[in-house]
């Protein structure tokens, strides 16, 4: 007879949810495996770069043909060379007479490109959620390491996101394994248009920081970050220290289960499952070797995770007992 324990993952105390727009959401989930919406004729219009075109002179591709192409490769997880096929096939298939990049030319210009995460969140105020993962690399290293013989060690890159109230990436940043989780939260605040107002910020306890309560106090907006089992109201007499005092104060009158509820901390699972959307669709290591190729691959991943938002996402709705 089986014995049914207790879920860390899904305590009883969480509220349950269902999926209340199945077919508008089973719609986009079928939009997201068609290659015309992917290899558009946006692209098509614009795939060689004007003044190119002299005799005898080497064709350049335009950066949105060198970003659909890579597009392509990513969400399709192909190998340099087999994109080039693959987007050659394509162009034969539609009867056009363009040329698909090569390899060499995608490696090249792949760090040269300026990609920009479409912003579709509604509002002007943004509830950020922030949160980091590792990400393995393949180098020469690794490689060495096993060409020559011994194990080696394995390489890894953090990719920190912020994410909003309807799921969108807003903000993304890749860097080493060893940086320190809130000192990103300034480069990740930076890339969120003017327009928009953070209102809210969460984040799990490795964001109890003073540096990360005095960027969100100076922008008036509220922090839910859980502060360390063995934390202490400070004596500072700063804002941000204040407000952290608020939460130490509340954690230790209520109870740590309570103060979450009470702040809707669980709403950070939104970061939580666009790290599992990233890896499932793009796997868990990055195919490129450059570290500025590695960035755009990144953010291009991030991006074709907010035009997949955009084609249908799903509408919970609290299940009410």
């Amino acid at each position: 007879m089986a014995v049914q324990t207790s879920s860390l993952v899904h305590p009883k105390y969480k509220t349950k949810y269902s999926v209340r727009n199945w077919p508008e959401y089973d719609r986009g989930l079928r939009d997201r495996g068609d290659v015309t919406i992917w290899f558009s004729e946006d692209a098509v219009a614009c795939w060689i770069s004007r003044g190119t075109r002299r005799r005898s002179a080497q064709r350049r591709y335009s950066d949105f043909a060198i970003e659909t192409a890579l597009t392509l490769r990513l969400l399709f997880r192909l190998p340099l060379r087999r994109t080039e096929g693959f987007v050659a096939s394509l162009l034969r298939m539609l009867d056009l007479d363009l040329g698909s990049p090569d390899h060499t030319t995608l490696s090249r210009r792949a760090k040269q490109l300026e990609i920009e995460l479409p912003v579709a969140g509604k509002g002007s105020s943004i509830h950020l959620v922030v949160d980091s993962t590792g990400l393995q690399t393949v180098g020469h290293g690794p490689w060495a390491a096993a060409e020559h013989g011994g194990a080696g060690t394995r390489a890894w890159r953090k990719l920190h996101v912020g994410v909003d109230q309807d799921r969108v990436i807003v903000a993304e940043k890749i860097t080493d394994s060893n940086v320190d989780d809130a000192s990103v939260v300034p480069d990740l605040v930076d890339q969120i248009s003017g327009d928009k107002k953070i209102t809210r910020f969460t984040a799990d306890g490795a964001y109890d920081q003073g540096s990360v309560y005095e960027t969100f106090v100076e922008l008036e907006a509220t922090v839910v970050v859980p502060p360390f089992r063995t934390a202490a109201p400070s004596r500072r007499r700063t804002r941000a220290a204040r407000a952290r005092n608020r939460t130490v104060n509340r954690v230790r009158k209520i109870g740590r289960r309570r103060w979450k509820k009470e702040t809707r901390y669980h709403r950070r699972s939104r970061v939580e499952n666009t790290f599992f959307r990233f890896k499932r669709l793009f796997g868990g290591r990055l195919r490129s070797r450059d570290r500025g190729n590695q960035e755009i691959e990144a953010r291009l991943g991030c991006k074709i995770l907010n035009r997949m938002i955009q084609l249908g996402a799903p509408r919970f709705e609290p299940i009410r007992a």
